[in-house]
């Protein structure tokens, strides 16, 4: 098993009580590797530091989509933290980077005063169960029903954070449905805002990723966001 060495984590500590979160991060990278020996088949488990976003992994057994220690959280989990949404989800379907299907479940850990502090994530390659599961039907009457698969993975592991960058950008732009240089204004400003709560301006150089991708100045992007917050903060002149 691989696991951070506690110093780095410690380097940014955010004010939180450390003892606490400490105790938390500890107990469950003890889990890690035993939680990887006895699930059946190819899995992984993968312990985050949520305090550590995006470069949040912290601890690892298992291989199944590629990622290692310091390697990005998913584009699903740096979403719901931004959006203050970290909720525990059991037994989704997700996608491996080469495209497997994989079942998953995301566990979210949170200290006495109810901040998320950690998720522990385990990925199972379901390639063989499907196969099995293939088998039986074959050999059992059809029974009229048909398990209900998303065609969409909805989680992306990406092995660092620049794929991750490039991934999260892509996506939001293929949102507006029209080539970037007959964007107006309002297609930009429509990326943006898919891109500010996909949590992507909580990766380095976000900005100016952005205003690359966008044809656009960094102070265009800073103005966007300014707008977009002003947007949502509520109208103080109403009754």
């Amino acid at each position: 098993m691989a696991v951070l060495d506690p110093p780095a984590a410690e380097a940014v500590d955010r004010g939180e009580a450390w003892d606490e979160v400490s105790t938390i991060l500890r107990t469950l990278s003890s889990l890690v590797e035993p939680l990887a020996a006895i699930i059946p088949g190819d899995c992984e488990v993968v312990l985050h530091d949520l305090r550590l976003l995006p470069n949040s992994i912290v601890a690892l057994a298992g291989c199944v989509t590629g990622r290692a220690i310091d390697g990005p959280a998913t584009d699903m989990l740096l979403r719901s933290s931004a959006q203050r949404q970290l909720e525990t989800r059991i037994g989704y379907v997700s996608r491996a980077p080469d495209g497997r299907e994989l079942l998953s479940s995301t566990l979210i850990f949170r200290t006495a005063s109810g901040e998320p502090t950690a998720a522990l994530c385990i990925n199972c390659d379901t390639r063989h169960w499907r196969t099995l599961a293939d088998v039986a039907a074959a050999m059992l009457p059809f029974s009229g029903t048909v398990a209900s698969q998303d065609p969409e993975s909805n989680e992306h592991f990406m092995p660092d954070v620049d794929n991750l960058a490039d991934d999260l950008l892509a996506r939001a732009i293929a949102t507006v449905d029209v080539p970037v240089d007959l964007m107006q204004k309002r297609h930009k400003l429509g990326v943006v805002q898919d891109l500010k709560e996909r949590g992507f301006f909580i990766l380095r150089e976000s900005v100016e990723r952005a205003a690359r991708a966008l044809g656009v100045s960094r102070f265009t992007i800073y103005n966007y966001l300014k707008e977009l917050d002003q947007a949502d903060q509520p109208d103080s002149t109403a009754p």
